[in-house]
């Protein structure tokens, strides 16, 4: 590329970090990277009455924790710290560089102040509706004379600054991703660039902040596709180079309509709180609208700077499918050792109160084992071995194998319990226990299923669950393992008596 690759994410601090968010900042990461540019954070907190408390610091840690640190801007070392050259980096800190270069655009006629009260834009807003024409704000004050606008001013009447939208002009940009763009003049409003409060509105800030940190491209959601024509109006009347533009897929549902929160358009902070592991979320968030060409559907962020083309990003709407995300977080999981899957469980485990310090690392180990080739994510551990920690609760017709009668389900849970309790507790592993239960299956001639159906539901209190020999291995590990087991069997076999 020609001039120095900048890319920026500007989000606001009116909300948590969502998953639209996390994919705008890693577009323009991948982008800045892939092209030996830089990445930068600003955040627009121009709307100070929307701002929630602690946003910015979620928006600042979640860039840290998925590995998008900033080159410049706020970034996270135990707290917020500001890095960068072309700061500050927030705009509610830059201020008086917006009222200048408003009253700037007000010399060129490029703006211009307008002195509408709320009544009467809401009355010319009421009469468009009613002739069924586009909300748009009719020039008003821009009829008044140099001397009615300076006697105003000098009443201290309350006034907006304006952009001044040329009729009948035609703005064509070429945006990467869609190509050529087409929008007349005739359909851009009048946009409010400076506020009554003197704060800037999006328009301006964004422009000039572009600007002033040398912005190269612009990448950004599709609904600011209509905004763009605005801002290419600004750079012009400045005398500036507009950046170049890749407009982002939107995120749709599975109905393909636009993304609902319980669809998933949620806080980041709540999928990583479901179990949901952020280099799975963040390989899901890559291929929501980027097509890398390729069967290839798991890639580290290095991989990820290195595939990434915006020649590959799609132009219709991005589908959040859930279901694609819980395999791909199935596959992250399956890669952990079980050692590390059990750090990150832990605090699922105790969020069951299942006391997990009182139990040896290598039970814990065993179970994460039996599990991790099922688990989805992180937050359905406890559902699913809670039989191990805690007596299960089933109903006795659980222990029925099809149409059985209920005296030989307790015949065949007496036998196998005499069984076991000659086999002394160094033996409960599962190839001991598998081989010599099956020899006693075979030798008494009784019928698998209804041996080691009850014997599995005796020892979980459900239906589905991994084996009865892998159970008993992992209970083979604590000294009273071999009582767990005798003891849940005897308690099924009253349940059928």
């Amino acid at each position: 590329m020609s001039k120095n690759v900048r890319t920026r994410m500007a989000p606001s601090p009116t909300g948590f970090f969502h998953v639209g968010s996390l994919r705008t900042a890693l577009y323009n990461y991948l982008f800045a990277k892939k092209h030996g540019g830089k990445f930068i954070l600003r955040i627009e907190d121009t709307d100070q009455n929307r701002i929630v408390e602690g946003a910015l610091e979620n928006i600042v840690q979640s860039l840290h924790e998925f590995g998008l640190e900033a080159d410049e801007g706020p970034y996270w070392e135990n707290q917020i710290k500001e890095r960068g050259d072309k700061g500050p980096y927030l705009q509610s800190q830059r201020l008086e560089m917006y009222r200048q270069y408003a009253q700037e655009l007000v010399d060129k006629k490029a703006a211009y102040y307008c002195f509408c009260t709320p009544q009467r834009l809401e009355e010319l807003r009421n009469s468009q509706e009613a002739q069924k024409l586009p909300p748009k704000y009719d020039k008003h004050c821009l009829k008044l004379s140099d001397e009615e606008v300076r006697k105003k001013l000098t009443e201290k009447e309350p006034y907006v600054i304006r952009l001044n939208v040329p009729a009948d002009q035609t703005i064509r940009f070429t945006d990467l991703a869609h190509g050529e763009i087409t929008i007349s003049t005739n359909d851009v409003d009048d946009q409010v660039l400076l506020k009554s409060d003197g704060f800037p509105t999006y328009h301006l800030a964004v422009v000039v902040d572009d600007h002033a940190m040398e912005i190269s491209h612009v990448i950004r959601g599709d609904e600011w596709i209509p905004s763009t024509p605005k801002h290419i109006l600004l750079y012009s009347s400045f005398g500036w180079e507009s950046p170049q533009y890749v407009h982002l897929p939107l995120l749709l549902s599975k109905s393909k309509k636009k993304l609902s929160k319980r669809e998933g358009d949620v806080a980041v902070k709540d999928f990583i709180k479901q179990g949901y592991l952020p280099e799975a979320l963040l390989n899901f968030v890559a291929l929501l609208g980027w097509n890398p060409k390729t069967e290839q559907e798991v890639f580290t962020l290095k991989e990820l700077i290195e595939q990434f083309d915006v020649n590959k990003l799609n132009k219709s709407g991005a589908v959040f499918d859930l279901e694609k995300l819980d395999w791909i977080n199935g596959l992250y999981i399956r890669k952990l050792s079980a050692e590390d899957l059990l750090v990150k469980l832990e605090p699922y485990l105790k969020e069951n109160n299942f006391e997990i310090e009182n139990y040896p690392k290598q039970y814990l180990v065993k179970i994460i084992k039996l599990e991790q080739e099922r688990l989805k994510k992180l937050s359905e551990i406890g559902e699913r071995v809670s039989y191990f920690f805690l007596e299960p609760e089933y109903s006795p017709d659980l222990l029925i194998w099809k149409k059985t009668d209920k005296e030989t389900i307790r015949k065949n849970l007496n036998s196998i319990q005499v069984m076991l309790s000659g086999i002394p507790l160094e033996n409960f592993n599962q190839e001991y226990l598998e081989r010599e239960i099956k020899s006693f299956i075979e030798k008494n001639e009784l019928k698998t299923g209804e041996v080691l159906w009850p014997l599995r539901v005796a020892l979980t209190g459900v239906d589905a669950s991994p084996g009865p020999f892998e159970i008993m291995d992992a209970f083979g590990v604590l000294s009273n393992g071999k009582d767990l087991v005798l003891k849940r069997i005897e308690t099924a076999k009253l349940k059928v008596s």
